[in-house]
């Protein structure tokens, strides 16, 4: 199925919705003016265009991202985790959005019953919050941890 027929799907993207989406994800600082030219719109109509998209839950919020190695954070790793029971994932995630360098958590399907993305600042420190911080939490049978060796890309969903 092509991304036009999802978008399809979903009630009230039109043309120009399209177009504002593709432009402002592309370069989310771009001045809604410039959106509002690309698009042949006044800037009023891009202002209420967006508003709606966040109404509607398409859009939402805006962010600056920050880059983890400029600050320090080197080693990204990702880690399944086998919980003792399926009934202690709400509980586990609690405590796991209490450690900072956690920066994306996941219940899935298949092997692992929750995934995480953690950002650390070499080995050893990952080492430690593994020992210190992860094994302390109550519910957690193991873990199986994977370190991120380098980003192919990353994106959003396409636009078309």
């Amino acid at each position: 199925m092509e991304t036009k027929d999802y978008l399809e799907n979903i009630p009230d993207i039109d043309e120009l919705d399209e177009k504002i989406l593709k432009l402002i994800t592309q370069n989310a600082r771009i001045p809604f003016l410039e959106v509002a030219r690309e698009c042949g719109v006044s800037g009023a109509a891009i202002h209420q265009r967006v508003q709606r998209l966040q109404n509607i839950g398409v859009l939402s919020g805006s962010q600056f991202i920050v880059n983890p190695e400029k600050l320090g954070y080197n080693t990204c790793a990702y880690m399944g985790i086998y919980l003792e029971k399926a009934k202690f994932h709400t509980v586990v995630a609690e405590e796991l959005s209490k450690i900072p360098e956690i920066v994306e958590c996941h219940y899935t399907t298949g092997q692992y019953a929750i995934f995480i993305k953690i950002q650390t600042k070499n080995n050893k420190h990952l080492k430690r919050i593994i020992d210190e911080k992860l094994q302390e939490i109550e519910g957690i049978a193991r873990t199986e941890t994977f370190i991120s060796l380098e980003t192919g890309f990353k994106r959003q969903v396409p636009i078309k």
